[in-house]
């Protein structure tokens, strides 16, 4: 996998953060309808737990709303990037632009890029002519080898042939 920017671990971040925020509201918030279920089912209802009650389902609330918000600011981030992207690819060529203008507007410099360039050519020249004699001479000794196999194979036969008549 390709290395991840600051801008998008941020937002896979939040974005996991705020899944984590939305899964822990919904259990939270099962939590509550369980218990304000026992407490409607018990006759001893006091006003201490459905205060309790009435606070986890504030609580719910709150963290859904939270989880809400932080899932936007994922979202931003994301909308961020897709602006951010082709600015910096925009910029990125303009350097490369004005580099090679750079480095071909000054004659030491064209030189010098030039013979760079020479240089390597030659080289890949000289690598691939080395890969080809090589594989000529692998060859050339693998038919050495089967032409010597099939001549004593064929000498075995004359001889066969020679006792036999």
């Amino acid at each position: 996998m390709a290395t991840q920017t600051a801008t998008q671990r941020q937002a896979a971040a939040k974005k996991a953060a705020a899944t984590r925020k939305r899964n822990s509201a919904k259990q939270s918030g099962r939590r509550a309808s369980a218990s304000a279920r026992r407490t409607q089912s018990s006759a001893r209802s006091t006003a201490r737990s459905a205060q309790r009650t009435a606070k986890t389902a504030a609580r719910t609330t709150a963290r859904r709303a939270d989880a809400e918000a932080t899932r936007l600011e994922a979202l931003g981030r994301q909308a961020e990037r897709t602006l951010l992207i082709p600015i910096g690819a925009a910029l990125e060529a303009w350097d490369r632009a004005t580099d090679t203008v750079r480095t071909y507007s000054n004659r030491r410099r064209a030189t010098q890029r030039l013979n760079r360039f020479e240089r390597r050519g030659a080289t890949a020249l000289r690598r691939g002519r080395r890969s080809v004699q090589r594989e000529a001479t692998q060859v050339r000794r693998d038919l050495d080898r089967s032409a010597n196999g099939l001549q004593s194979e064929a000498e075995d036969v004359v001889e066969r042939i020679r006792s036999i008549a």
